[in-house]
């Protein structure tokens, strides 16, 4: 049972660790401030369902697209791998945030900034495309879906998260996050050589 759940589990924790669901919090509730519990709701279903449809899409053509190119996994999980690893920097940096529009207010916020690039960005796209080389196609959606799900349920329940956890352990919380991702983007760096050079 454990050995069929393994793919399922092992390409969840990588994409949950991209999407960081918990620390989009802080600037999702900066955004709908002065919205009104409808609007609200609408954004958060245009966030996730903009999130889900650009990383599904990805999924599809990303491999295509390689080909296209003639690019090869350990290129990608080279490249990719360093680009996880200046997001994850930069993020750990003292007053770094993950984006420059949270004073943005419009009707199409669900869309950009919340489903991309904040919830669906370059990590999770490299991620996704890193779990379907090593775990499959089946299992790398499943894990998306049920990573989309967790995005959807923090973002309705936002205001009772942060009241429970508070600001300054959403911080600590995405801090750790943030150390995970890089420790990823690592990994995938060091199976990119050896796919690359060391075969």
């Amino acid at each position: 049972m454990m050995e069929a759940l393994k793919p399922y589990i092992l390409s969840f924790i990588p994409l949950f660790v991209a999407v960081d669901a918990i620390g989009n919090i802080p600037i999702f509730l900066s955004l709908v401030e002065n919205c009104s519990k409808a609007q609200k709701n609408k954004i958060i279903l245009d966030a996730v369902g903009t999130a889900t449809a650009v990383a599904i899409i990805f999924m599809v053509i990303g491999q295509w697209i390689f080909l296209l190119l003639g690019i090869t996994i350990p290129d990608f999980q080279i490249a990719g791998g360093a680009l996880l690893f200046i997001i994850a920097v930069r993020l750990l940096m003292p007053g770094a945030q993950k984006s420059t529009l949270t004073n943005s207010h419009n009707k199409d916020m669900g869309v950009f900034p919340l489903g991309t690039p904040l919830i669906t960005g370059p990590a999770v796209l490299t991620t996704t495309l890193m779990m379907m080389n090593s775990f499959g196609p089946a299992a790398t959606l499943v894990s998306l879906i049920l990573n989309m799900f967790f995005v959807w349920l923090t973002l309705v329940r936002a205001d009772v998260i942060i009241k429970f956890i508070g600001p300054s352990g959403i911080r600590a919380f995405s801090k750790i996050i943030y150390i995970l991702l890089a420790a990823i983007a690592v990994m995938m760096i060091r199976h990119g050589v050896t796919g690359a050079f060391l075969k």
